[in-house]
């Protein structure tokens, strides 16, 4: 018997399947009326090395793939990569690399190793967003929806890195400094370009509702970050004027019920008010400064300490004239939602109730708990539950939910307010003030202003003689390439050097791929017949940004005329990550692993570096990551064991929604299942038949369509770990049979199975064991194994037998037998009767198939 040489049979095969074309996607003229099955991974950052813990993503992809190519469906399959970003600016500024040529250079050593990992994949549909081809397309949608009235231009107030000189993300804002160059980060108005997500957003949150395969988790993301809410514009007037000359303070409020709670108005540092009064109090101004170095997340203000500064001024409740409320401007309150003005309740609300015990502001219930006799009492906790209105005059008495509406009318009857609904979502920034980007085709002439680029001038191309030897834009700097005629009236003009947010890069690449080669940005018919994704895989760090932008744009192009769909992805998978153990030096610089000698002594475990003998610090299990340096990369298997057990390994130890970690150990265990089913093909042997009635036959036939629909199930339910489990079963089984009593006919059945159940798991093994079966043609073209129902069934169940709740036995029944022969047989078992020691049965109750519970006594 020969040992598997995976370094020997891995290439020869994927150079089979690349000599053959089996991959190539089949036009639908081609597919022979075939139904359609789109699946894709999201796809790559070109960052310059693929590592197990992308594997695991891509490989549950190919999983599918063949699964579905099997089961008889015309697949697509494509990659491509998303490569404009900041990553390449920074390459070039720090190793003094183009982006463009760092970039294509790590396409290309990604592509190569996505390739060692034999993913059936469709090369000819590859493109990278940095492709003059693709970016050009998207530029002249991004014009066809700037006709449409969804993309403007305003002034916004942004993170400002003075050092960088560029806008942030509020997740790129650590401790007030920007997260590359440490700078103090300062808030700047900038004009800026923006896409109508929110013209949207009623659309987005109902289309939820019909994404039955994505997880329940991210529907509710999503709906959470569009923020639908319903409440009230409530007018406060000012007791004195503000600086500017403003009578009345206006707040949004979900919560009007609470009106009689009020303690004091709270302003947005960045409100038009707060920026009036900071302009004649310094006291005012140092606040809104030191508020604008904080945390620019809502989870960083959200936790933060809650800061606030008297504004001096005072409002007249809008129920009540007379009452007089202070004015704060808080650090806690943002602009970005509702008016940037809240009324404050602190005895029902945590974040105002720590703000007015710093400040010594009043509290005032005015919520009953049900069920509490005594009045309630706010101390450090603020109660947000359900109740009886009280200390609220006209709503005393009331529920929290008739309040509510009952002061919505009162206030619309008193002329000082109105219902409104209000959304968290804000309208979608796309400026960037950086080069490797998608370039906005906009020219702005001083006499017509900002002017579409025609469509015949399209791409705009990013220049190649850029310098990255000072901070800022590069295009910015640009004397020629920023030089423009203005299409209008022809006089001299600029280019937009902002590029786009490569999130727009990524919302609708899709489509794309449905047909790259196309002269319009979408091919309609190829759309049509691909789109929806069927399979769309990846993180769920990804469940809000990319997923909500690729929905409304989706939309925004389907009501341009160029998809039919309006939702991309019917089905969403969020898989969980590689994990590896961290390795540091004692001065704290991490380690690979493959630099790493462990030993272990009982419970007890070191680590040496091989390099240099010194005795390293074992760290956590995290996710793999370059940064911490705990990656293990397709190459290192391929030379250690075959991809086809790494394959097998990130799919077998956890289920595909969970974190698995990698482990020496768990890849060894899977090499050796490899080596175990290749046993079973390379010792083959059929030998003479034997009657296909015999019992030893029929046992490995049933246990053969068992294995066949148990597998089936696992992959259709993306369960791949049980299915693993099964096969392992199966193999067992095989190895387990007495050849000569089952005979040929049985034996082949079962191996013909075993080999295209394992193909979409390790397909380079699959193609060898077919080809030693003596099958013809290639197993990725063979058609998935169909199990015959009756064999599939068990024969005989064994039924746990509980006595008061207890199990006490366990009984043998043939599968779907009648209640009254299943309670018969549990009330005869001997140990059944020996636990019921002459106690009178009262019940039996039989759970079909599952469980008998006797209640006795």
């Amino acid at each position: 018997m020969s040992r598997y040489d995976p370094k020997e049979v891995e290439p020869r095969w994927r150079a089979r399947w690349e000599q053959e074309g089996v991959f190539r996607t089949r036009a639908p003229r081609e597919a022979g009326g075939k139904p359609k099955y789109y699946v894709l991974e999201m796809f790559p950052y070109p960052s310059g090395a693929i590592h197990m813990g992308h594997a695991r993503n891509y490989v549950m992809g190919d999983v599918v793939a063949r699964f579905k190519r099997a089961k008889g469906f015309n697949v697509l399959h494509p990659m491509g990569w998303d490569a404009f970003g900041m990553p390449a600016e920074n390459a070039a500024i720090e190793r003094g690399i183009h982006p463009k040529g760092w970039t294509y250079d790590n396409i290309a050593a990604m592509r190569s190793q996505l390739k060692l990992l034999g993913l059936s994949i469709d090369w000819d549909r590859e493109f990278a967003t940095c492709d003059p081809e693709y970016y050009g397309k998207q530029q002249r949608w991004f014009l066809d929806l700037m006709k449409r009235g969804l993309v403007y231009r305003k002034e916004s107030v942004v993170n400002w890195d003075p050092v960088d000189n560029t806008v942030l993300a509020n997740e790129q804002v650590v401790d007030g400094r920007g997260w590359r160059s440490g700078a103090l980060v300062e808030k700047r108005k900038l004009t800026q370009w923006f896409l109508r997500i929110t013209d949207y957003a009623d659309q987005l949150i109902d289309g939820l509702k019909t994404l039955e395969r994505w997880p329940e988790k991210v529907r509710l993301m999503q709906e959470n970050w569009i923020g639908k809410s319903q409440g009230l514009r409530l007018r406060w007037p000012l007791v004195e004027p503000g600086p500017d000359g403003s009578d009345e303070i206006e707040v949004y409020t979900t919560r009007p019920d609470t009106l009689f709670g009020a303690s004091f108005i709270g302003l947005a540092p960045d409100h038009p008010l707060s920026e009036a009064l900071a302009r004649e109090n310094p006291d005012v101004a140092a606040f809104i400064e030191e508020a604008r170095r904080g945390g620019a997340t809502e989870a960083e203000i959200e936790t933060g300490e809650k800061k606030g500064v008297f504004t001096g001024l005072y409002v007249r409740h809008p129920f009540d004239p007379q009452w007089k409320l202070p004015v704060w401007i808080a650090n806690f309150i943002l602009m970005g939602y509702g008016t940037g003005a809240i009324f404050a309740c602190p005895a029902h609300d945590p974040r105002d109730l720590e703000f007015a015990r710093k400040y010594d502001l009043p509290v005032l219930p005015v919520v009953q708990p049900p069920n509490i006799d005594d009045p309630i009492n706010i101390e450090d906790e603020a109660y947000v539950g359900p109740g009886t209105l009280i200390n609220s005059r006209f709503l005393n008495g009331l529920s929290v939910e008739t309040g509510l509406a009952a002061a919505i009318r009162k206030a619309e009857e008193l002329g000082v307010g109105a219902a409104s609904t209000v959304y968290r979502l804000r309208d979608w920034g796309v400026s960037r003030q950086r080069y490797w980007g998608c370039p906005i085709p906009v020219i702005h002439c001083p006499r017509c202003g900002p002017v579409p680029v025609p469509d015949k001038d399209l791409p705009i191309v990013l220049p190649d003689d850029v310098s990255f030897d000072q901070p800022g834009n590069p295009l910015a700097r640009h004397s020629t390439w920023k030089q423009a005629s203005c299409p209008s009236c022809g006089g001299a003009a600029e280019r937009e050097t902002d590029t786009l947010d490569t999130f727009v890069d990524s919302s609708w690449y899709f489509a794309r791929f449905t047909n790259p080669d196309a002269s319009a940005p979408i091919d309609r018919d190829a759309a049509d017949y691909w789109l929806a994704v069927d399979q769309y895989i990846g993180g769920v760090e990804h469940a809000v940004l990319h997923l909500l932008y690729a929905r409304f744009i989706t939309r925004a192009l389907a009501d341009d005329g160029m998809l039919d769909v309006r939702e991309p992805f019917a089905g969403l998978f969020t898989q969980g990550m590689v994990t590896h153990e961290t390795y540091r030096t004692p001065d704290g610089k991490w380690v690979e692993p493959t630099d790493v000698d462990l030993k272990v002594s009982g419970s007890t475990r070191a680590a040496t570096r091989r390099s240099t003998g010194e005795t390293l610090v074992i760290g956590d299990i995290e996710k793999m990551s370059k940064s911490k340096k705990n990656v293990v990369a397709p190459e290192e298997i391929l030379g250690a064991y075959g991809v086809d057990a790494g394959r097998l390994f990130v799919l077998s130890d956890s289920p595909p929604e969970r974190d698995v970690q990698w482990t020496a150990g768990g890849v060894e265990g899977a090499w050796r299942f490899v080596n175990r089913v290749w046993a079973e093909f390379d010792d083959l042997v059929l030998g003479d038949d034997a009657p296909t009635d015999s019992a030893a036959a029929q046992a490995l036939r049933r246990s053969t369509h068992k294995a066949i629909k148990a597998v089936t199930e696992g992959f259709e339910s993306f369960r791949f770990n049980s299915a693993i489990a099964r096969l392992y079963e199966f193999v067992n089984t095989i190895k387990s049979i007495d050849r000569a009593a089952v005979g040929a006919t049985a034996r082949r059945e079962a191996l013909s199975a075993l080999a295209r159940l394992i193909s979409p798991l390790v397909p380079h093994l699959a193609e060898e064991c077919w080809t030693r079966l003596g099958d013809t043609g290639l197993i990725v073209d063979a058609p998935w194994p169909e199990f015959d129902p009756a064999l599939a069934v068990d024969d005989e169940l064994v039924l746990p037998v509980q006595i008061n709740g207890k199990r006490r036995g366990e009984i043998r029944v043939k599968p779907g037998a009648a209640e009254d022969e299943v309670r018969q047989i549990a009330l005869s078992d001997e140990a059944v009767s020996r636990h019921l020691d002459g106690a009178t049965v009262r019940k039996v109750i039989v759970v079909k198939d599952r469980i008998v519970n006797i209640v006795a006594g």
